[in-house]
């Protein structure tokens, strides 16, 4: 018998302690022994739970019983998880986590502290919830090179998004249904910003290098205006003209050694297998050498679908209680290219007529596909493939010579993960 003890009971940390007691007999038949919880710790007192009389309020219980071998740690963020989590493995303990901010911000350092000390750090939960992403990477896909990861890994914003194509709702309204929904936190900036995407692609792209990706690094625009690009029911009338969604991805391909990296809202036609990936689910696509291109999809989010990675951790914990297992990377830092150089198509909207805009349009930008629709006092365009520096020196241009005439210019841009 293994013991083991969660830190933080919330939603995800309820999941696992009700797994483990649903599923106890066929736990113990995979992880070769029982799996029993004997502490939950949380400053709450939960009097009513099946675990009441496992709740305890003080760190050090857990951190100095020797007979707990497992941890969870399910509190999020990294003040106290970070130090908690670090003093379990320095004490010989297995942990699993479900923080993506806690492994993209310290994963190296306790990565090396688990081989130190002959134990494991898990972490499958922490990047498309229930979606067995992790393991694939580092069991199934260990023969491959992989060549490049993109994903809509955040369930509230594709959920926003879903809204808006299907249904022709705001921004506004789509968030405030998912927040009455519980899809959306109270304040949704880490998702709608691309934080929360930002830190899962930095952890898949550590996973498929071998080497520490600072998640700092990477460009990264959300759907609400901030960054270049604020998502709106006008360009999801175009989308569906032209047979395309707009999706907030994290993108990672492997060129030559160097990482080509960014978060943002990109346009995918329907032959995309992440097209149809829609409401809060998330879809992981992967390309490798020879396998070529393999599609992982799943509810990346909730109680339950993410307390079952969790538990899956816990069992490849318990079947290798004497032995580390060889995951994750090591402390060499990753380069990522700078966006600028990257190249992509660009949809561009643009106030005006098409026809008085034509030729200037093409001077700059080159030969472009124009789209007009009914009753719009705009068109659109989408360029040729180019690189970010190129596009924004031809668009300043563009403005700045409609602005000399007193025109209205560019209203709208969105990188367009589309075929020439």
């Amino acid at each position: 018998m293994m013991y083991a003890a969660i830190m933080g009971y919330g939603t995800i940390g309820t999941g696992v302690a009700e797994i483990l007691e649903t599923s106890r007999e066929k736990i113990a038949g995979s992880a070769g022994q029982e799996i029993c919880l004997k502490y939950v710790l949380d400053l709450r007192e939960f009097p009513d739970s099946p675990v009441a009389d496992r709740i305890v309020h003080d760190f050090e219980i857990i951190e100095e019983d020797e007979q707990v071998r497992l941890v969870v740690e399910t509190m999020g963020g990294l003040n106290p998880a970070y130090p908690f989590v670090k003093a379990c493995l320095s004490a010989g303990k297995h942990v699993v986590t479900s923080n993506k901010a806690l492994v993209a911000a310290h994963g190296t350092e306790l990565l090396q502290i688990a081989r130190d000390k002959g134990v494991n750090f898990f972490f499958e939960a922490s990047v498309g919830g229930g979606i067995p992403i992790i393991r694939t990477l580092y069991r199934c896909l260990t023969g491959e090179r992989i060549q490049e990861i993109t994903g809509i890994l955040n369930g509230t914003t594709n959920y926003n998004l879903t809204k808006m194509d299907q249904e022709g709702a705001s921004f506004e309204q789509a968030l405030k249904e998912a927040q009455e929904l519980g899809y959306a936190e109270r304040n949704p900036e880490a998702d709608v910003e691309g934080h929360d995407t930002c830190r899962k692609i930095a952890i898949l792209t550590a996973m498929a290098t071998g080497k520490e990706v600072n998640y700092e690094d990477i460009n990264t625009e959300g759907i609400t205006g901030k960054g270049i690009t604020g998502i709106t029911e006008m360009d999801f009338r175009y989308a569906r003209e032209m047979g395309t969604s707009v999706k907030l991805l994290g993108t990672s391909r492997i060129v030559d050694g160097k990482v080509h990296a960014r978060v943002a809202p990109m346009m995918i036609s329907k032959e995309n297998p992440l097209y149809g990936v829609s409401g809060v689910y998330n879809g992981i696509l992967v390309k490798s050498d020879r396998l070529g291109v393999s599609m992982y999809y799943g509810s990346g989010a909730g109680k339950l679908p993410t307390a079952s990675a969790v538990v899956a951790d816990l069992i490849e914990a318990a079947q290798n209680e004497n032995n580390n297992v060889s995951i994750g990377w090591g402390a060499e830092r990753q380069e990522i290219v700078d966006s600028k150089i990257s190249e992509c198509r660009y949809f561009v909207r643009i106030a005006g007529e098409a026809e008085e805009k034509a030729e200037m349009i093409r001077t700059e930008l080159g030969e472009v596909q124009a789209l007009v629709l009914d009753g719009a006092d705009e068109f659109a365009v989408l360029t040729k493939r180019m690189t970010e520096e190129e596009f924004i020196q031809h668009a300043i241009k563009l403005d700045g010579e409609w602005q000399k005439k007193g025109e209205y210019g560019i209203r709208q841009v969105i990188r367009a993960m589309l075929e020439d």
